[in-house]
């Protein structure tokens, strides 16, 4: 009993195994697969051959019995020989495959395997020894089985077959392969049912074909599709922000807005109240009265834009429930008052210059203006303090930055 358990162990068992992926045995001579013997499979590739005396198949399935023929003839007791042929469909792909899987594992378990021979008609059949190799049986030798004329063209034939696929059903290849020379074709038809002379219709026809061309080259070439493709899809895809998000950038569109505008009118005001030099130092002793009539015509709607994005700030800052609400609260105090100190440097500049000019202290617009800045500090110290005592009695109501990253990261994360 033990021998026979060790000579079972080392018995090597060959089959040699014929491939026909796209089921010409089952379609030509109506014959099932798969087919295991000498006496199946020999029948069989004479009914193939008797029905189709072109077939490779039929060839490669004399060649399968070939073999098995010679292997018999050679073998020795610690060797078992076997010839099988399995077929996949017409169709091709996925569902010729997976019948030759289900047909292969028929086999497999009706005939322990240790070694295959593969032998195929060429190109496509090849395609079946990954589904071999994952049964874990090795592969010890493959036979092609070429036809003189027939190796290459059916190669020639898949890749043709395969690239036109690609051409017709990929729509970034068929809108050049073929989209383009249809639009001119139809351009072409359009011009020859107008009953167009054939000479105008050519001289027509000649520039349609350089204005079409050109335009798709200029499309293409510029990335014009691509950038409209982009376009499109951002708008599609598009997602409004949070509101907060939301006021902070419409304030801040319309501050910049004011700010500008606000550049444009000083220019107005200063070119309306300011006559022109005649000379170079009647020009230079203009600049101080330039610059204040400047002042005068802008800082209204340039404090009013700062302030805008400022409160949108601000507004963002309470949903958030972000401490940075008090010292911006604060900022539009101090910008507001600005408003006062620009307009007492506009009348400082803007005072005659003549024999009565008094300089220092005792000039009035001077006392104005050092009067704004003092009273400007005095209100930054007051907002200083009002800050720490607002934010000492409002702890419950502000998120601590820490909390504030957490919850932004909590919120990514959904």
């Amino acid at each position: 009993m033990a021998d026979n358990e060790i000579a079972q162990q080392t018995q090597n068992n060959i089959l040699v195994l014929c491939v026909d992926r796209d089921g010409d045995i089952e379609v030509k001579t109506g014959i099932k697969t798969p087919l295991i013997g000498r006496a199946a499979n020999l029948d069989a590739a004479v009914s193939l051959a008797l029905k189709d005396p072109e077939e490779p198949d039929a060839n490669a399935m004399f060649e399968a019995v070939r073999l098995y023929d010679q292997l018999i003839s050679k073998k020795n007791t610690a060797e078992t020989v076997e010839v099988a042929t399995i077929s996949g469909t017409d169709i091709g792909g996925v569902t010729a495959d997976r019948k030759l899987s289900a047909e292969l594992t028929t086999i497999l378990e009706t005939y322990t395997t240790t070694e295959i021979i593969f032998v195929s008609d060429g190109y496509t059949d090849e395609a079946v020894l990954p589904i071999i190799e994952s049964r874990g049986v090795p592969i010890s030798s493959v036979r092609r089985i070429v036809i003189k004329h027939s190796e290459s063209i059916e190669e020639t034939a898949a890749v043709f077959t395969k690239y036109l696929k690609l051409i017709v059903k990929t729509p970034r290849y068929s809108r050049i392969a073929l989209g383009l020379p249809g639009i001119l074709v139809t351009v072409f038809a359009i011009f020859m049912l107008l009953n167009i002379t054939l000479n105008i219709s050519l001289f027509y026809y000649g520039i349609a074909l350089t204005v079409i061309v050109g335009a798709f080259l200029l499309l293409k070439g510029f990335g014009v599709d691509t950038a409209a493709k982009k376009t499109y899809s951002s708008i599609r895809n598009y997602s409004p922000p949070a509101l907060p998000i939301q006021i902070s950038n419409y304030t801040a569109i319309a501050g910049i807005l004011c700010v500008i505008v606000s550049f444009y009118l000083g220019f107005q005001y200063a070119n309306l109240n300011l006559m022109l030099a005649t000379d170079l130092v009647e020009g230079i002793s203009k600049i101080p009265v330039a610059i204040s009539y400047f002042i005068k015509g802008s800082m209204d709607l340039m404090i009013i834009g700062t302030i805008i994005i400022l409160v949108g700030r601000s507004l963002t800052f309470y949903f958030e429930r972000d401490n940075k609400l008090l010292r911006n609260g604060a900022l539009i105090a101090e910008i507001a008052w600005v408003r006062m100190i620009l307009d007492t440097t506009a009348n400082l500049l803007n005072q005659p210059r003549d024999t009565e000019f008094i300089i220092g202290l005792q000039n009035v617009a001077f006392q104005q203006f050092v009067q704004s800045i003092v009273v400007g500090i005095l209100i930054g110290i007051a907002s200083i303090l009002l800050i720490t005592i607002i934010s000492k009695s409002t702890t419950g109501f502000f998120k601590k930055s820490g909390d504030t990253v957490e919850q932004k990261e909590g919120i990514h994360q959904i």
